[in-house]
């Protein structure tokens, strides 16, 4: 268990044991959500963070090709 002291304008520093267990350092941000009587704290990630996270080795369509394909796959129901 670990403990922080809250500073008169309500600031708090994450124990570095938290912040290695959530992967954040300095200008990444969190996210508070309270559950009853419990807050948790997660890491939120930049959209622009998960660029190339999905590797491919296909060549690109176009709109047109995947419309048809959702069409062609809608026949199917």
């Amino acid at each position: 268990m670990m403990e922080s002291a809250i500073t008169s304008k309500g600031q708090t520093t994450l124990p570095k044991a938290v912040r290695e267990a959530l992967g954040v350092g300095p200008g990444d941000r969190v996210r508070y959500v309270i559950l009853d009587d419990e807050v948790r704290i997660t890491p939120t990630r930049p959209l622009a963070r998960l660029f190339g996270a999905l590797k491919h080795d296909c060549s690109p369509v176009t709109l047109q090709d995947m419309e048809r394909a959702i069409a062609e796959g809608a026949c199917d129901l």
